[in-house]
């Protein structure tokens, strides 16, 4: 953590919540969606879509064996104050849907709202800017994008790439004997709402958010895993439970490997939990086996991840494994030990 900086502009004080914490709750999305029924039959064939809620869509292409179209869409209100921080945390996070397809990315385009009358529009300059850089990094194109006049600032990218399709990690491939690989630390969410609430910049949070889920993505894959999804606005617990309910079993979390951010305990200490990681734990607790995990530790497992890590059912060479999928215990998803 570094000395509170006061910026000519905080960014994060003209949204009304921060990164992914700002999502629609899951319960209330699922409930939306699932009334949708399923989507018309046609065309090429939808490898992955809207019935388990993975991390992005796959498609096959007519007449290209080996080769599938995985497209995604993410964009959120400011996570952090620095607005070239928060273009390079946005773009790392849209990509990361790519990643957790086992996809690799090809071209994106922005997506920007932005209050004309309220901020500097070449603050917008330095968002798009740390976008293209990290996409960049990535090898992947920007072709444009979609901006509109709203009163609170938003950015993030609609994403295309590509994948073989007999090499996807899916969220519902998950089998008993699987161990549980987590490849960044958690604790994003509450250093991003201190940090919101005092000013206070928390490096150690801003160098994982905008580190790029590519070679976790390319690990897990040469260590032939297939099942895996990425950690962000539903919190550990809330993305391990929808994997553990599509793929059938039941998960078990040692929550003394989970690994965190130095600071975010004494976040939660402090009270700077944002109401969508209250949600998170609210919408899995009927699903979950706390056993004698205290409090604090409830909230950080189930912490609003901004561009967190991959989860990965498999070793991933350099990443702790923090638990294992066992068979369906006839009521719950989650089991924390």
């Amino acid at each position: 953590m570094t000395p509170t900086r006061q910026d000519a502009v905080r960014l994060t004080q003209f949204a009304h919540g921060g990164g992914c914490a700002c999502k629609i709750p899951p319960g209330e999305l699922e409930e939306v969606v699932g009334s949708l029924g399923a989507p018309p039959v046609g065309g090429t064939p939808l490898l992955v879509g809207l019935a388990t809620g993975d991390d992005a869509a796959v498609v096959t292409l007519p007449g290209q064996a080996g080769t599938a179209v995985v497209c995604t869409a993410d964009f959120f209100t400011p996570v952090v104050d620095d607005p070239y921080d928060w273009g390079r945390i946005a773009a790392a996070n849209a990509l990361s849907d790519v990643y957790a397809m086992g996809g690799r990315p090809l071209v994106a385009v922005n997506l920007l709202a932005w209050p004309r009358d309220r901020l500097p529009f070449e603050l917008a300059r330095e968002v798009l800017r740390g976008g293209l850089d990290i996409a960049t990094e990535a090898g992947c194109h920007i072709g444009g994008g979609h901006s509109v006049d709203d009163p609170e600032p938003k950015y993030g990218m609609a994403v295309t790439g590509v994948a073989d399709p007999e090499r996807l990690l899916r969220n519902d491939t998950g089998r008993p004997g699987m161990p549980l690989s987590l490849t960044k630390p958690l604790g994003l969410g509450v250093l991003n709402n201190r940090h919101k609430a005092t000013g206070e910049r928390f490096e150690n949070a801003v160098a994982t958010m905008t580190a790029l889920n590519r070679d976790a993505s390319l690990a897990a894959l040469a260590a032939g895993a297939t099942c895996a999804t990425d950690v962000t606005g539903f919190g550990l617990l809330g993305h391990l439970h929808k994997l553990a309910r599509a793929s059938g079993v039941t998960a078990v979390i040692d929550t003394a490997a989970v690994p965190y951010l130095e600071g975010a305990r004494e976040a939660v200490r402090d009270g700077y939990v944002s109401g969508g990681t209250r949600r998170n734990l609210e919408w899995v607790a009927p699903h979950t086996d706390f056993g004698s995990t205290d409090a604090d530790t409830r909230l950080l497992l189930a912490d609003a991840q901004t561009s967190g890590g991959l989860l990965v059912a498999g070793e991933v060479p350099g990443a702790p494994v923090i638990g294992e999928l066992v068979p369906y215990d006839g009521s719950h998803t989650l089991l924390l030990r």
